[in-house]
């Protein structure tokens, strides 16, 4: 059982002639007549249906032979992800995918991403082509020479600077790739496709897509109630809302610290991300975070047919997600057992005590959030001294050295089974923390933390015999979009607090 199937070929005809920004990413048409592919969103004049081929990936697009259009841009596109609740082979094809989209120094090679899932690579090539039509490595291919395909059309960014960052072990099999697949080289595709006049002077901006309905007032309202001073702004302004936030995440053994704001053009369906110099170099990295953070990939249409009818009125809700993980982990255990205001106050003393000074253009940002190997080395009087309970000073430093000795990654990539297992081996960690942190910070869309009180509030189950297990119960029919019904289920309860969890579980609300 899938949550949504690849559409028809005459549903994405239709949705081609109409532009429908619903079905971003969830297709690309290639035309014969041309060679190019689109988005179904794409301006131009629409081909005959005798002159389109539809694919699910924009992988399987070039694996046909066809080059990405320059107007529409498929690599602004929200990505498409078809979940499965039984199939155990593509939940594994699925796992190594989330993996490869991973933006990192040195992509493994199958047999080491087949090692690490615990298969064999011939097992691994196998189950992923049958599911996505494409191997692994023209997967990565395509995924890297897309990024490129951004990063040339949008920012200055020097070509050696494009393909290193790209994933390119050389410029020169950058080059080759680029040619080989695009007939274009570099220099020849960013004369032809740039559009950098929006370019600040202290800043590299980005156009990022997602799919209507969003509400984009509910997450930052999500987002402002959370938000800590001097490493975080949220900005309500019904003519540009948007987020400001430092940021910091170690790649290829060097640090990066920078800034970056993200704000929406909700009539483009877009969120335009503007990142700090320093941040360039990990830039791809940068761009899955921030879509991540705000959800740009989720497909309503797929979430709205499982969840409508139980949750009617939520259709443009998303999961609020996080730039780095290990700072959600942070935040959601000072946040047990107390309210969304005392939980803000602990964190913001912890920033204000550990938190890194850095310079940016804007007063309301001049720290990072505490480092890992930072709280890691944290005494438990300098913890206390904050207003921290013991039992989560032995969370949060668990959680810290776990992350500072790389032995648990928090990120969209991660395994989830085994991160979920690793956690709960913490100190302070249970199962309604475990749960939350996959669900925002590791972006699993089937998370559902059953014990929480205010959940069991919003599903009328609070007052029965073992309301989590009642809990747990009705949730299977909202399968696989449980993170959604979670967050649907909140909603009409922001105010609430949950004051009786259990002391190694976290408050919903935070």
């Amino acid at each position: 059982m899938t949550a949504t199937a690849p559409l028809a070929d005459n549903a994405c005809y239709l949705a081609l002639k109409a532009h429908d920004a619903r079905f971003d990413g969830r297709f690309f048409t290639g035309v014969t007549s041309t060679g190019i592919y689109c988005r179904p969103v794409c301006r131009v004049k629409t081909p005959k249906k005798e002159n389109c081929r539809f694919f699910h990936l924009a992988a399987q697009a070039e694996q046909a032979g066809f080059r990405p259009c320059l107007r529409c841009r498929p690599e602004l596109a929200p990505h498409s992800v078809v979940w499965s609740i039984q199939d155990a082979s593509y939940i594994l094809a699925h796992q190594a995918a989330r993996l490869l989209d991973e933006p990192e120094p040195c992509t493994p090679s199958v047999a080491k991403l087949a090692a690490r899932l615990g298969v064999s690579d011939r097992h691994l090539r196998r189950i992923f082509e049958a599911q996505f039509g494409v191997s692994p490595l023209q997967y990565l291919q395509t995924r890297r020479l897309l990024s490129a395909k951004q990063l040339l059309a949008d920012t200055n960014l020097p070509i050696t600077q494009v393909a290193l960052v790209s994933g390119f072990a050389s410029v020169r099999r950058f080059n080759a790739a680029f040619a080989a697949h695009y007939q274009l080289n570099p220099t020849q595709l960013r004369r032809q496709g740039a559009n950098r006049a929006g370019q600040a002077a202290d800043g590299i901006t980005v156009r990022l897509g997602y799919r209507p309905p969003y509400d984009v007032a509910a997450l930052l309202e999500f987002f402002s109630k959370r938000a800590l001073n001097a490493i975080e702004f949220i900005a309500m302004d019904a003519r540009q809302p948007g987020v400001g936030k430092t940021f910091c995440v170690e790649s290829g053994g060097r640090v990066h610290r920078g800034w970056l704001l993200a704000s929406f053009d909700e009539a483009r369906c877009q969120l335009v991300l503007r990142v700090s110099d320093p941040l360039r170099d990990v830039l791809p990295l940068v761009i899955r975070r921030v879509r991540a953070m705000f959800d740009l990939d989720a497909d309503p249409a797929a979430i709205n047919s499982v969840l409508r009818a139980a949750f009617p009125g939520g259709d443009g809700l998303r999961v609020p997600g996080a730039l780095d993980g290990y700072e959600l982990a942070v935040r959601a255990v000072l946040g047990q057992q107390i309210t969304v205001a005392a939980a803000r106050t602990l964190a913001q003393r912890m920033v204000e005590r550990f938190g890194e000074m850095i310079e940016t253009p804007w007063p309301e940002l001049t720290r990072l959030f505490p480092a890992p190997a930072v709280l890691a080395a944290a005494s438990g009087d300098a913890l206390g001294r904050l207003g921290i309970v013991r039992q989560r000073q032995a969370a949060i430093v668990g959680i810290a050295r776990a992350v500072a000795d790389k032995r648990l990654a928090l990120h969209g990539g991660a395994d989830i089974t085994a991160t979920l297992a690793a956690l709960k081996a913490l100190p302070g960690i249970g199962d309604w923390t475990a749960q939350y942190i996959a669900m925002r910070a590791l972006r699993w869309p089937d998370a559902f933390p059953a014990g929480d009180v205010a959940l069991h509030k919003a599903l009328g189950v609070r007052a029965l015999k073992n309301p989590a297990r009642q809990a747990e119960a009705a949730s299977l029919a909202w399968k696989p979009w449980r993170s959604y019904a979670v967050i649907r289920a909140w909603s009409g309860l922001r105010d609430t607090a949950s004051a009786a969890l259990p002391a190694d579980d976290v408050n919903r609300l935070n």
